[in-house]
């Protein structure tokens, strides 16, 4: 989706789900939300914590609701190869209607892989690793009889069916932090989530990496990237209000003191939170909001309200 020619690209908001205890539960779940004026459904992409599986998830909320977007934030790419992936993505966007926002990373959260028994590479070769996976995916999703030799994949003309019905894919969204994933976004991405770097073992966020001067060096970064296609990236953030319980960082890669004075953490006064995501998107052109912790759903309401479609 291009920038408008004039004027700022509209407000967007989504939320991340998690749980819930029945399918009945969860159906509700995403019809609260789109009853509520969220754009979007976002599910997390780990084996280890209380979290339903992605795919299912996104599936089952899709069918609950008519015009919420369903997706990952973000798919870890070490966990399935590619084309296992583009298959289950294509189905997820056909049965949804289009609905498919399809978030995408490496994979980062040492305790999962530790888990699991899988290598925990070092940041580089994941990198290479996702970018080989993407050109996998759009060659897949493009249609025909697909072949690609990388150091990390082989595809052999393989065709797939269904095709998405988002053409030439769904609309592909990149988090990241660190220069090496802001420049693969800046090529590939429709959506970028901008976080904060996450220390190269995988045990959590890297806190250097946080305040207001840093994240605008991502902006700047991705901007430098992208060059002409810079305008096309819808640019966004997740988002955490500030809690007066121990709780607070129910974000895996949060650190709610190194992120203050970024667009990341919120003060939980509407219009002190609306008046800073307006500030936001004027200086870097942040459009994009995911609420982290459904708990905050209600207090987070009115500047959904306020500012989604403007």
């Amino acid at each position: 989706m291009p920038r408008p020619s004039r004027g700022p690209r509209p407000f967007r908001f989504a939320a991340v789900l998690r749980l819930a205890d029945s399918g009945r539960a969860w159906a509700d779940k995403a019809r609260r939300l789109e009853d509520l004026g969220f754009g979007a459904l976002l599910v997390p992409d780990h084996l280890v914590g209380p979290r339903l599986a992605p795919v299912a998830a996104m599936t089952a909320a899709a069918c609950a609701t008519t015009r919420l977007r369903v997706g990952t934030l973000v798919f870890a790419n070490d966990f399935r190869h590619p084309a296992v992936l583009a298959k289950e993505a294509a189905t997820v966007d056909l049965l949804s209607d289009g609905r498919l926002e399809f978030g995408l990373g490496t994979g980062w959260m040492a305790r999962d892989y530790a888990g699991a028994g899988l290598p925990l590479d070092p940041p580089g070769v994941r990198v290479d690793r996702l970018a080989e996976a993407i050109a996998v995916l759009k060659g897949l999703w493009r249609g025909g009889p697909f072949t690609f030799a990388g150091e990390h994949y082989r595809v052999d003309g393989l065709e797939q069916e269904p095709r998405p019905v988002q053409r030439p894919g769904p609309r592909l969204m990149l988090g990241g932090g660190g220069p090496r994933m802001l420049r693969l976004a800046a090529r590939e991405a429709d959506i970028v989530n901008l976080t904060l770097r996450v220390r190269p073992d995988g045990s959590g966020p890297d806190t250097a990496d946080g305040g207001p001067d840093a994240f605008r060096r991502k902006v700047d970064v991705l901007r430098e990237a992208a060059g002409e296609r810079f305008p096309a990236i819808e640019l966004g953030t997740s988002v955490l209000r500030v809690r007066p319980d121990a709780a607070a960082a129910s974000w895996s890669a949060a650190a709610p003191d190194a992120q203050a004075g970024t667009p990341q953490v919120l003060t939980g006064d509407a219009a002190a939170d609306r008046d800073r995501l307006l500030r936001w998107r004027e200086e870097c052109g942040l459009s994009y909001y995911v609420l982290h912790d459904e708990r905050d759903l209600d207090a987070f309401a009115p500047v959904v309200t306020a500012l989604a479609g403007t």
